[in-house]
């Protein structure tokens, strides 16, 4: 631990300001990162506060009825949200949600998260899925404040990196009040690095818990000819772009909605679709798609559930390369038939329980995606596939969260969280 906080605490600050410069060059400073980063600048809290904390917008958007719960069950509780990325804080702000802040986390070194945990004096800091840093960790354990960590993954892969560093594993992960893993698998992985199996609760997958909001189409396009290609990364565009283009030929009815991963990419993404010979809006220039658009190019955070809704089938990417595939439960929850490439191990056991079912296309490359658009251009065939996905996944569950608000109120009232018994 003492090597880790001297490497952070001498790295930390020129690394952030040499990110902010970098960022600066190329039009993408963050407003106040580096104040905040450093928690040189944590407004005082105004009465009792929970800390959650989410690596960026695919965690925070899963949380967000977790939070939401939070707020209505604690009226008198504030809750700060923090995250990595500018993105994220402001997918957080845009929920516009009472007595919610949203932040840039602190570095994890003993100085700023000294002064972020003296401004905010949290009640307790819940983490979402994987953001375990040693230092806010052992900081809040020495403060007795309760770490509750909720749907956390934890790979193969990463288990064995953390077993490098058993000790400092063991102390992390060991001073957890309480944690949920989103799978058996991740479950028995935590346990292995020093996590009491008294404090480990039920398995809760936070996507799996998503419940689509209903949204009115902010579109022209019929939705059974609309395909959105769902946060994609580089490499994926030039493939989905040539797939799209090729089943217009066929069926000039088609549109595409191309959400990318990060909108950041977007002049990027614009040129390539110029390239394919395709006309286009852009959602972040306000520019508005009519009869003539053939690509919506939906380049803002924050936004997804509106093409998902929008979308009769959607291409979930991430899935064309080597990045795991993101996951199909926001796509099923909406009813969009979901379309997916050959990599898709961070959702293996969802996408496993899909084709058992009939209940996803899988799809290798440009002639597959083709092929298969075409097919599924057909909202009789939309419905069959939504409705066993929805089956398929068990479809969003109410009571999904109450282990842990349960676990929550429990340490808030300075008792030791209730394990449930089941480890499923």
């Amino acid at each position: 631990m003492f090597l880790y906080r001297l490497i952070l605490t001498l790295l930390a600050p020129p690394a952030l300001v040499l990110r902010q410069l970098v960022l600066a060059l190329r039009g993408r400073a963050e407003p106040g990162g580096i104040a905040q980063r450093l928690a040189l600048s944590v407004p005082r809290a105004n009465g009792p506060v929970l800390w959650l904390h989410a690596a960026s917008n695919g965690e925070l958007a899963s949380a967000r009825g977790a939070v939401a719960a939070i707020l209505g069950r604690h009226p008198d509780l504030g809750v700060v949200v923090t995250t990595n990325t500018l993105t994220g804080r402001a997918l957080a702000e845009s929920w516009a949600l009472p007595r919610l802040t949203a932040r840039l986390a602190p570095a994890d070194t003993p100085g700023a998260v000294r002064r972020f945990l003296d401004a905010l004096r949290p009640v307790a800091l819940v983490v979402v899925e994987n953001e375990l840093w040693p230092e806010r960790l052992a900081r809040c354990a020495s403060r007795g404040i309760p770490v509750l960590v909720l749907g956390a993954r934890m790979s193969a892969g990463s288990s064995r990196n953390w077993a490098r560093f058993r000790k400092l594993a063991a102390r992390v992960i060991g001073s957890l009040s309480w944690l949920s893993a989103q799978d058996a698998d991740s479950a028995r992985r935590f346990v292995a690095l020093g996590l009491a199996e008294t404090r480990l609760g039920p398995v809760i997958s936070l996507k799996a818990a998503f419940a689509a909001a209903r949204q009115a189409s902010v579109l022209p396009f019929p939705r059974p000819d609309t395909v959105l290609a769902a946060s994609t990364h580089p490499g994926e565009e030039a493939v989905v772009l040539a797939a799209f283009r090729a089943a217009r030929a066929q069926n000039p009815a088609l549109r595409l909605i191309l959400a990318p991963r990060h909108p950041r990419r977007s002049a990027e993404i614009a040129r390539l679709i110029t390239g394919a010979g395709l006309a286009f809006a852009t959602r972040s220039k306000g520019e508005a798609p009519d009869a003539d658009t053939q690509v919506y190019l939906a380049d803002t955070m924050g936004e997804m559930d509106l093409w998902y809704a929008a979308a009769g089938m959607t291409f979930v990417a991430g899935s064309l390369s080597d990045l795991g595939g993101h996951t199909p439960y926001e796509p099923a929850a909406h009813g969009s038939a979901i379309l997916h490439g050959p990599d898709v191990a961070n959702s293996a056991p969802a996408y496993a329980a899909l084709h058992a079912a009939g209940a996803a296309v899988r799809v290798a490359g440009t002639e597959d995606l083709a092929r298969e658009i075409l097919r599924l251009a057909d909202p009789a065939l939309q419905a069959r596939l939504a409705e066993k996905a929805r089956t398929a996944l068990g479809g969003a569950d109410p009571d999904a969260l109450a282990p842990f608000l349960a676990a929550l109120d429990a340490a808030l009232c300075g008792k030791t969280p209730d394990v449930h018994p089941a480890r499923t």
